[in-house]
């Protein structure tokens, strides 16, 4: 219990990557539910169709929104209206950056990496780096020490949390990292692993992300008016709130350092225009399961592994109620985790190298 409650390194340049590595959690063999090869071919099969049709709606909603808050600047309306300009900004962004990083999305791949950079920008994340970030996230989810994208550490630091629904713990760090990625240099978490071949192209990016800002700036000092930015740059701020509901219950509660994502991942069910906004990532443990499967086969893919899988969690109130629970309780006991029993279908859970 001792060990239990001692605080924590969080960081993938303190002495917990060591341990991990130690310990045989990094770049670990994970479980994976059982599913017919055949099956597997047809559900990893990417399809241009559902993405072309997505990306069109998004970017259709966006105008029309867009031009409804317009009309209304200038009024007490335009609260509400920018409101939803920015969650349609920032939450598809968010979801669309996942999903092409993946390479999935779509079947032709510089569709993937279009979508991937515009979605990248709009949600103020330097392409290059997050793809390699993310990446990690894979290899070694949850596991501290080793993984980049863990929200917060436990016990919880609840003002990062709660500054993120307006993105202003990530958003001003992302800031500063294109500043030093414009003089070509990396932070030290980003060298680990930014390959040396990747650097240039990250520079390049960020140059360009700092001219996009500085103009949309530029446009606004000559206009005399904050308009132009609260299309551009400003709703990954004012926009985030929903982008940080998902993201906290994607693994915030459940277990660290396992090598099975039914332990440390959560799958939830919810209506078809939070789906469309999240782009089917509810389904989390499949997707972190089995990442090269398309967005719109989860569902299916779902089908296939709910017998080797905790229930999911019915709807995203439900999943947050959880995941609020769970950090409350964190806070006086760091080792607390939601328990998530398995049918009697399923296989045993994987906790570490040497379980079953």
């Amino acid at each position: 219990m001792a060990e239990a409650l001692k605080k924590r390194d969080y960081s993938i340049t303190g002495p917990e990557n060591r341990r991990a590595q130690e310990r045989g959690l990094a770049t670990a063999e994970w479980y994976a539910s059982p599913i017919p090869r055949q099956r597997m071919k047809e559900l990893m099969k990417r399809r241009n169709g559902p993405a072309i049709r997505d990306t069109l709606i998004w970017f259709a909603l966006l105008i029309l929104v867009g031009y409804t808050a317009y009309l209304s600047w200038g009024t007490w309306w335009a609260i509400p209206a920018f409101l939803a300009y920015g969650i349609l900004y920032a939450t598809p962004g968010d979801s669309r950056w996942h999903e092409c990083g993946h390479g999935t999305a779509f079947k032709t791949m510089w569709m993937n990496e279009a979508v991937y950079q515009i979605a990248s920008f709009m949600v103020l994340r330097s392409a290059t780096p997050w793809r390699w970030s993310h990446s990690r996230h894979h290899t070694d989810t949850i596991i501290v020490g080793r993984d980049p994208e863990i929200i917060t550490e436990r016990p919880p630091v609840w003002k990062i949390i709660l500054m993120q629904i307006f993105h202003l713990y990530g958003g001003p760090i992302e800031i500063k990292r294109f500043v030093l990625h414009c003089f070509g240099r990396l932070d030290s978490i980003e060298q680990e692993y930014i390959p040396p071949t990747e650097r240039r192209k990250t520079y390049r990016e960020a140059r360009i992300y700092l001219f996009i800002i500085f103009a949309v700036t530029a446009a606004c000092l000559s206009m005399g008016t904050i308009l132009p930015a609260m299309y551009i740059f400003l709703p990954s701020f004012y926009g985030g709130i929903v982008v940080i509901l998902f993201g906290i219950t994607q693994h915030l509660g459940l277990y660290e350092d396992v090598l099975d994502h039914r332990l440390n991942t959560r799958t939830i069910y919810m209506n078809p225009i939070l789906r469309f906004l999240y782009w089917n990532m509810n389904y989390h443990i499949e997707h972190h399961m089995f990442p090269m499967v398309p967005y719109h086969a989860l569902p299916k893919l779902h089908e296939e592994m709910k017998r080797d899988c905790p229930d999911a969690r019915q709807g995203l109130l439900a999943a947050l109620k959880e995941v609020i629970t769970a950090l409350r309780k964190q806070k006086h006991d760091p080792s607390y985790v939601v328990e998530k029993p398995l049918p009697n279908t399923a296989h045993p859970y994987k906790f570490g190298p040497d379980s079953v």
